[in-house]
């Protein structure tokens, strides 16, 4: 009896721990999208006086660094205030539902779905040793699909619309066969696993296939949507990227949060509903964005 308390006690500490850890990270992961978001801030474009002004003495570079720091600040908040009036332009609101399914799905390839792997005891004593490979199958698909779509763009004359509804459907087959192979609370699992059943039977080669998928598709959405940002906003690129990687970082933020609390069908779920809507929304701005750039500068410069 004192065994299995202290058991019990030991598996207690042990899983206090682990929150304590998950929360601290989550609010690390929020303070460094905030911090990040304010670099980007500080991101300007070089000036072609500076050119000339290697040319000029060292007691004239030594004033004008003095002067770039001091106007430092009022760069930032000039900058701020761009990135504010962005995010309230239609074509910027409708990419950030795109960009936060992105966020939601870069936490689930990159944390939560090797958790899920680990956790289901029916892969063997093998189930460790597949996290890593997953992780690779993972970067494959980011690298296959980050060269193959970087080149094409450059000579598509479809559009960017093509690519990112392939990543869509890579990304829904691949959730289709997870829902199918993984059981519902393997994100959820004890330390020990879990010997729950999925709908199939749980197979080493679809988990990696799925690895393979989910880096695929988050590669057809990321560089579509770098491409479309630095289309539309050409001569404000910095801000327009500082909105970006903030809306990104928050919402990979939230999905780490709430991954230790659901089970995976309604993480499933909810990166099916963004992602929906994501597509529809970058669909809409990608079809309005050669009308936006005949308008002239009212969206390249803010």
């Amino acid at each position: 009896m004192s065994t299995q308390s202290g058991e019990t006690a030991a598996f207690s500490g042990h899983s206090y721990s682990l929150e304590n850890d998950r929360r601290t990270v989550f609010i690390a992961l929020t303070v460094i999208s905030l911090v990040g978001t304010v670099l980007f801030f500080l991101i300007r474009k070089p000036d072609p006086e500076n050119v000339l002004g290697e040319e000029e003495s060292c007691d004239d570079q030594d004033m004008e660094a003095t002067e770039s720091a001091q106007n430092n600040m009022t760069k930032a908040v000039d900058a701020f205030k761009k990135s504010l009036k962005l995010c309230v332009t239609k074509e910027m609101l409708l990419l950030s539902v795109t960009t936060a399914y992105t966020g939601l799905e870069l936490t689930f390839f990159s944390g939560v779905y090797g958790t899920c792997i680990g956790a289901v005891n029916k892969f063997g004593t093998e189930e460790k040793s597949l996290i890593g490979l997953s992780g690779i199958f993972i970067g494959i698909g980011e690298i296959l699909g980050g060269s193959l779509f970087g080149l094409l763009s450059k000579n598509n004359r479809f559009g960017r619309n093509p690519v990112v509804l392939l990543g869509t459907l890579v990304h829904f087959v691949a959730f289709y066969l997870i829902f199918l192979n993984m059981p519902g609370d393997a994100p959820i699992a004890p330390v020990e696993g879990t010997d729950s059943s999925a709908y199939i039977r749980p197979s080493k080669e679809v988990a990696i296939l799925c690895s393979f998928l989910l880096g695929l598709g988050d590669s057809c959405f990321n560089t579509q949507l770098l491409s479309i940002l630095g289309f539309l906003y050409s001569e404000d690129s910095a801000p327009a990227f500082a909105v970006f990687k903030f809306v990104q970082s928050i919402c990979a933020a939230v999905a780490f949060f709430y991954s230790n609390y659901l089970l995976l069908h309604w993480q499933l779920l909810v990166m099916v509903i963004f992602g929906f809507f994501g597509t529809i929304s970058f669909f809409t701005v990608e079809w309005d964005a050669a009308a936006i750039v005949a308008r002239g500068s009212d969206y390249r410069s803010i």
